[in-house]
């Protein structure tokens, strides 16, 4: 769970970036290219996904090519996730006004630094609350890779109850797992009001 969590958060941010910053790109192939790939995947269940991944994706590769099933599940929930936080950057992109872009290119700033100085952290710090929201549904969906056989927290929890040891424990084990998920989701939602404080994410952009 964690592994999955932790990677596929990493991963997913910068290719979401990249694909929100395409798709209000000037050049339509590069335009047409992000809002493909952001809905193409927008479009498909995450389950899909995971048996594409896991089943489907093998018999593509070369006999002796082998990827990990934990690799390609990470690499499969990274780039569906990129999907939605590209979405959630491309509105923050929305709400930055125009005289921020016009101030940074007065200054001669190029496409890439206004970019990365001036637009993105501002549209970074207005989509916090999206952002943390998206990073929680990632962390629970981390679940239905029992799909695909790969056991998560979850998993184990339900590999337990099979142990004869275990029965009539159903109802402890299940409210442990939802326990740690809650812990965990929880914390991230305080962390995100922190950082909204801290930032001040409500003040209006137009008059930094």
């Amino acid at each position: 769970t964690f592994i999955i969590s932790f990677f596929c958060l990493i991963f997913c941010f910068p290719i979401g970036m990249a694909f929100a910053l395409g798709r209000r790109s000037g050049f339509p192939l590069i335009r047409y290219i992000s809002i493909g790939f952001i809905e193409f995947w927008r479009g498909v269940p995450l389950i899909t996904v995971l048996f594409m991944s896991a089943v489907m994706f093998p018999m593509f590769l070369p006999a002796d090519f082998f990827i990990d099933k934990l690799v390609r599940c990470i690499i499969a929930i990274s780039l569906f996730e990129a999907a939605y936080v590209a979405e959630v950057i491309r509105g923050g992109l929305q709400a930055i006004p125009q005289g921020q872009y016009e101030a940074a290119r007065s200054i001669g700033l190029s496409y890439w630094q206004m970019n990365m100085k001036v637009v993105l952290p501002q549209a970074i710090r207005i989509s916090i609350p999206s952002i943390v929201n998206t990073s929680i549904g990632l962390f629970k969906d981390t679940t239905l890779v029992i799909i695909v056989g790969l056991l998560d927290l979850l998993g184990i929890g339900r590999g337990a109850l099979a142990d004869t040891t275990w029965l009539g424990l159903a109802y402890e084990v299940y409210f442990f797992v939802s326990l740690v998920f809650f812990i965990f989701t929880f914390a991230m939602s305080r962390y995100s009001l922190y950082l909204e404080k801290k930032l001040k994410t409500g003040i209006n952009m137009g008059a930094d």
